[in-house]
């Protein structure tokens, strides 16, 4: 998996809140939980629509080396389009 891609998700998570909360994607609308781990050495995003239809996890390790992004049974591609085109709602 690309270097350039988990260092493109991984800064946009960077931009993302922590917690649930809603959010759109893709031309969705979801549920989103962003949790930190290891003192935010390792994230973890998962994602639900509203619809029913879609599932986004990941998982994102921030090394020493670089992040090193791990999607759960999804392409990295599928996720790294959905987080670069996520929207936070209120």
């Amino acid at each position: 998996m690309s270097g350039d891609r988990a260092r493109a998700v991984a800064d946009a998570l960077l931009d993302l809140p922590l917690g649930t909360f809603r959010g759109r994607s893709l031309g969705c609308d979801w549920i989103v939980t962003r949790s930190l781990f290891a003192d935010g050495a390792s994230e973890k995003l998962v994602a639900r629509s509203l619809d029913g239809a879609g599932y986004v996890s990941l998982n994102l390790y921030r090394l020493a080396s670089g992040p090193r992004l791990r999607p759960c049974e999804m392409p990295a591609a599928r996720v790294a389009a959905f987080v670069a085109d996520l929207v936070p709602r209120d």
